[in-house]
């Protein structure tokens, strides 16, 4: 995992959060929903964002992909190891 997308992807995450979460307090293996209240709308919006942020096309994902996308861990995985690559 590339650590400027874990951070990006912390920064991102934080930003989305209510009530707010500071970037570095976020468990990276905690469950988006289940812990920090993530609703569908919210990831949808987190994950365009990051991925724009981390020059990772989002069409590297299928559906499913994203729905397994629980954690900022499997996040910040998923988007490495796209990063770099074109669609």
């Amino acid at each position: 995992m590339r650590p400027d997308i874990e951070l990006t992807a912390r920064d991102h995450l934080s930003a989305v959060l209510n009530p707010p979460v500071a970037p570095e307090a976020i468990d990276p293996d905690a469950d988006l929903a289940g812990v920090y209240g993530l609703t569908s709308l919210n990831k949808v919006l987190f994950l365009t964002e990051v991925c724009e942020a981390a020059d990772v096309d989002l069409g590297h994902f299928t559906e499913d992909d994203l729905a397994d996308m629980r954690t900022l861990r499997t996040v910040a995985e998923s988007l490495t190891l796209h990063s770099g690559k074109a669609v």
